[in-house]
C-alpha cells in the first residue's frame, strides 16, 4: 500500500532528505520510501519506485516536500510517521551535544561569535544572493555551494566581494581548504606550500589528494564556482585570489584548475600570472597548452600530470611513484566478452570531464550528458549510447535530491542497468572520499558489481579512489574492498581511463 503526505513550501536540504529516507526504510514492514523535494524528476523517481500515488502529481509542486511510503501494512505506516515527526523535531530543536549552538540568523552567529570570518550558504538558489550579500557586508568572506544563482547576481557579489578585499567562492562552489580546514567536499591533506585555485570541485579533490600522496602539502585550495572563468564573469575571483596567493606567504607553488576559460579570460591569466614570482602549474581540461608558450606557466593535460608538477616546483623531493606494477597482471587476467561499449558512470563532474578527454582520444564518438560537441550529448540521460561518459552530479540528477557523493544509490542503480546491458565491456567508475562524502561510498559499486556478475561475470570493473589515508572514510578499506569484488582499482582516474582502453585493445574493440 502507498501512503503520501505532501507538505507545501517547506525546504530541507539534500543531506536531511537522504537522512529522512535512510531512517524510514530501516523500518521493519517499509517496502520503500522516499523523502523528496516536489520536483518533476523526483516524482517520476517516486512514481518508478512505487512510493508516489500518481493522483497526487498535479497537486505536488517543486517547492513542496514530498512523502511516499510503500509498505505492508498501517502499523508500518503509523510507525514511519511517529518516525519522521521525530526527525522534523530533530531538525527544528537546538542541538545540545559538546559545546554546539544552534542560532537563527547571521546576527546571532556574529554575537555567539564575533571572531567568525567566514560564512557557508547552502539554501535555494532564490534566496542565495540576499543571503550572501549580507554576510560580506559584515566583512565575512563567503563560500556559497548554492546554484541556480544569474550570472548578473554572480558578478555583482563578486564584485562587492573584491572591493571589499573578500573571497566570494560560488556560486556552486563544493570545496575549499582555507588554512588546513576543509570545507564543503574536501579531503585531509597534509599542510604545505602549494595553493589550488579551482573552478572544479572534485578537480581539486583529485589534486590535493595525489599532491598529499606524492608527500606534498596544501597551504590553501580555494574554489571559484563553476562559471567564474566564463566570457560573462571574466575570471574575477580567479584573477583577485591569484592575487591573494601571490601575497600569501605560506604559498610558494600555485596551480589553476579548470576547463578552458573564455578566451578574454585566458588572456587575463596569463596576464597576471606574468607579475607574479612564483611558479605557476595550470590544469585547463581540453585547453590548447601551446596557450601557455613563452610564459611563466607550465601548462598540463591531466589532473595527475597537475599534481606532479606542483609537487616538483615546490621542492618536494618525492619518492613515491604514482604508477601501479599490476597492471600487466590484471591485463593477463582479463579474458573475451561479446560486449563492445565503455560505460563511465561517475559522481564527479570533473573527474568524469577528465575521461571523458582521454577516452575519446582513442575511442573517437563518446556519448555524455556533459559533451564538448552537441552532436553527442546523450538524448535521454537515463539511457547510455554507444561509449558513454556520463556525470551524474549534473543538475538534472541532483534536482531535489542528493548529490550522488552522499547518496550513491543512483549511480549504484545505473551501473547494474548499464553492466547488464549485453553490450556492455567495460565499466569506469570513481569513488570519491572525504568530508561531504557518503560514509562507505564503495559499499553501493560493490554491490552493483556483485548483482552484474551474477550475471555478467565478463564486464570488466576499473575505477580510483579520490581520496587519503586521513579522510573520515578509510582509503585502504574502500580500496581493498573494491578490489576484493573484483575491480581493478588505479592510483589516479587518468590511470583508470587509460587502463579501461588498455582493457579495450586486449579485447579487440580498438585496434592499433
Amino acid at each position: 500500500m502507498i501512503y503520501n503526505v505532501i507538505k507545501e513550501n517547506m525546504y530541507f536540504d539534500s543531506v536531511t532528505l537522504m537522512l529522512f529516507s535512510s531512517k524510514l526504510n530501516s523500518i521493519a514492514g517499509i517496502n520503500q520510501a522516499a523523502v523528496m523535494m516536489g520536483t518533476d524528476h523526483n516524482k517520476s523517481l517516486m512514481k518508478a519506485s512505487g512510493t508516489l500515488d500518481e493522483k497526487y502529481w498535479d497537486q505536488i509542486q517543486a517547492n513542496d516536500l514530498v512523502i511516499g511510503i510503500n509498505a505492508e501494512n498501517q502499523d508500518a505506516i503509523d510507525e514511519a510517521l511517529r518516525v519522521l515527526d521525530e526527525q522534523f523535531a530533530n531538525k527544528q530543536s537546538p542541538s545540545d551535544q559538546g559545546a554546539t549552538k544552534r542560532v537563527r540568523s547571521l546576527d546571532g552567529a556574529l554575537q555567539e561569535m564575533p571572531s567568525l570570518n567566514i560564512s557557508v550558504i547552502s539554501i535555494p538558489g532564490r534566496f542565495a544572493k540576499v543571503e550572501a550579500m549580507k554576510s560580506l557586508k559584515k566583512g565575512l568572506h563567503v563560500m556559497l555551494f548554492s546554484d541556480n544563482v544569474s550570472i548578473e547576481d554572480e558578478i555583482e557579489l563578486k564584485d562587492f566581494a573584491i572591493e571589499k578585499d573578500l573571497l566570494m567562492m560560488g556560486p556552486d562552489c563544493g570545496t575549499a581548504i582555507i588554512g588546513g580546514v576543509a570545507l564543503g567536499f574536501a579531503n585531509v591533506v597534509r599542510n604545505g606550500n602549494i595553493g589550488l585555485i579551482a573552478a572544479s570541485g572534485t578537480g581539486l579533490q583529485e589534486v590535493s589528494v595525489i599532491i598529499d600522496k606524492l608527500g606534498g602539502g596544501i597551504s590553501q585550495a580555494l574554489g571559484t564556482g563553476g562559471r567564474d572563468l566564463k566570457k560573462e564573469v571574466g575570471g574575477r575571483m580567479m584573477l583577485h585570489i591569484l592575487d591573494k596567493l601571490a601575497d600569501d606567504p605560506m604559498t610558494e607553488v600555485i596551480g589553476l584548475i579548470s576547463k578552458p576559460p573564455a578566451e578574454e579570460v585566458m588572456a587575463k591569466i596569463i596576464k597576471k600570472a606574468q607579475r607574479i614570482q612564483k611558479p605557476i602549474v595550470a590544469c585547463f581540461l581540453g585547453g590548447d597548452l601551446a596557450a601557455f608558450a613563452n610564459t611563466n606557466i607550465i601548462g598540463v593535460s591531466t589532473l595527475e600530470e597537475a599534481a606532479v608538477e606542483l609537487v616538483q616546483a615546490s621542492k618536494v623531493d618525492s619518492k613515491v611513484s604514482l604508477q601501479d606494477p599490476n597492471e600487466q597482471t590484471w591485463l593477463e587476467q582479463v579474458a573475451d566478452s561479446q560486449g563492445t561499449e565503455l560505460r563511465a558512470l561517475y559522481t564527479g563532474g570533473t573527474l568524469a570531464f577528465e575521461s571523458l578527454l582521454i577516452l575519446s582520444e582513442e575511442l573517437g564518438d563518446v556519448y555524455s550528458n556533459i559533451a564538448i560537441n552537441p552532436e553527442l550529448s546523450l538524448k535521454d540521460p537515463e539511457v547510455s549510447f554507444g561509449h558513454t561518459v556520463l556525470d551524474m552530479g549534473e543538475d538534472y540528477f541532483t534536482d531535489g535530491r542528493p548529490h550522488p557523493m552522499i547518496d550513491p544509490e543512483l549511480r549504484g542503480e545505473r551501473i547494474v542497468k548499464d553492466g547488464l546491458d549485453p553490450k556492455t565491456c567495460v565499466i569506469l567508475f570513481d569513488c570519491v572520499l572525504g568530508y561531504g562524502s557518503n560514509d562507505v561510498p564503495e559499499d553501493s559499486i560493490v554491490q552493483a558489481i556483485q548483482k552484474v556478475k551474477e550475471r555478467r561475470p565478463d564486464v570488466v570493473f576499473v575505477g580510483s579512489v579520490t581520496g587519503t589515508s586521513n579522510d573520515p572514510q578509510s582509503l585502504s578499506r574502500a580500496e581493498g574492498t573494491l578490489q576484493d569484488a573484483g575491480a581493478f582499482i588505479l592510483p589516479t582516474n587518468a590511470q583508470a581511463a587509460r587502463f579501461a582502453l588498455k582493457v579495450l585493445k586486449k579485447r579487440g574493440v580498438i585496434h592499433g
